[in-house]
């Protein structure tokens, strides 16, 4: 069975549609659960877009270069998402484009403003199991590359000796 899952062209294909699961899962938690981005929440979904493309390429032509571009990606996405994590943990100081933005001379544009501003990225805004979506973003794109790295560079597959050898040794 494992040997199937490392085989590089399905292994392609299972990064393009854990990508996809992951962007419909953080669709669905804002759009059906209310849960808002913050601008680096948003940031962290263009690697996932950017695996759909290269998985479905991979499943169709060079997996294993394709799976190693995945992995490179993925590799990104976690420092990316270490990153987050890090603000939220107030590691880091919180980036510009993170923080609230603009002025208001009356009470009523000030109200305006704070109804239409988006979460600041230091705070958590939802959590799954205690960690908070950041902290999963950063397990979840470990995992993947390590799995792309395993495809591309063939570990699932069995040698000769292997295959001959008898069961239960």
């Amino acid at each position: 069975m494992l040997e199937r899952l490392l085989e590089p062209a399905r292994a392609a294909l299972l990064i393009a549609l854990a990508s996809v699961a992951v962007l419909l899962t953080v669709f669905g938690l804002q759009h059906l659960a209310g849960a808002a981005p913050c601008p680096l929440c948003l940031w962290q979904r263009w690697p996932y877009v950017a695996l759909i493309a290269i998985g479905l390429v991979g499943w169709r032509w060079r997996p294993r270069p394709m799976l190693g571009l995945a992995a490179l990606v993925l590799l990104g996405s976690a420092g990316l998402a270490g990153y987050h994590v890090g603000i939220e943990q107030g590691w880091f100081a919180l980036p510009a484009g993170c923080a609230a933005a603009g002025q208001a001379s009356t009470i009523e544009e000030l109200r305006q403003l704070l109804a239409e501003a988006p979460p600041t990225c230091d705070q958590v805004g939802f959590t799954l199991l205690g960690l908070s979506l950041a902290t999963w973003n950063v397990v979840t794109s470990l995992a993947l590359a390590a799995y792309a790295t395993a495809a591309a560079f063939g570990l699932g597959r069995r040698t000769a000796r292997d295959r001959l050898a008898p069961a239960g040794r």
